[in-house]
């Protein structure tokens, strides 16, 4: 073990007061858990509870990630925003799928949504523009918000003994499913 491995080793881990999730007490629409997982973040003080990693596909199949914030949830999925002329933007035109990422540390919660990206009207990528806090009174016809449709969901509630909580939604047609997700014992 390196000098680096025993330093990663000791550092502090979750803390004991963290939230429970219970898998049988769970909505049926997994973006209601998103959103009170989102709201809480938000009262508790986080710092950018609206930040994730955002994963596209480069053209050598890799994938790419950076950290994007979330715009906003509506029926079309997950809003974030980009240049069309950007690299993610060129990605998500050669293949509309991407996936988000969201972490609150402070209650050990994680959620992965993995979906198909659509772009969203004009008049919404240009209100978002004039938004933006470099926003100069000019339209800017290369801005585009995507909202990603989500396909699957995931959510993670750490546990101090790292036997952690996680139920995987899938959409099926108009409908979720979901489950409890188990590891096996190693």
């Amino acid at each position: 073990m390196t000098d680096l491995a025993a330093r990663l080793r000791v550092l502090p881990g979750f803390p004991p007061d963290l939230p429970v999730l219970d898998p049988d007490r769970v909505p049926e629409d997994p973006l209601e858990l998103f959103l009170a997982w989102l709201e809480d973040a938000i009262a508790a003080g986080a710092r950018q509870p609206h930040a994730m990693t955002f994963v596209t596909v480069g053209p050598d199949g890799a994938p790419r990630s950076r950290t994007l914030i979330l715009k906003d949830v509506d029926e079309h999925g997950l809003h974030v925003s980009t240049h069309r002329t950007s690299r993610k933007g060129a990605q998500l035109a050669a293949d509309p799928h991407a996936a988000m990422l969201f972490f609150w540390r402070e209650s050990g919660r994680q959620v992965e949504v993995r979906g198909s990206i659509t772009a969203l009207d004009e008049q919404t990528s240009q209100t978002d523009w004039q938004a933006r806090p470099t926003y100069d009174g000019r339209p800017n016809l290369d801005w585009q918000v995507y909202a990603l449709q989500p396909e699957s969901i995931e959510f993670l509630q750490a546990r101090e003994d790292r036997q952690h909580t996680r139920i995987a939604y899938k959409r099926r047609s108009e409908s979720w499913t979901h489950e409890r997700v188990t590891t096996p014992a190693g």
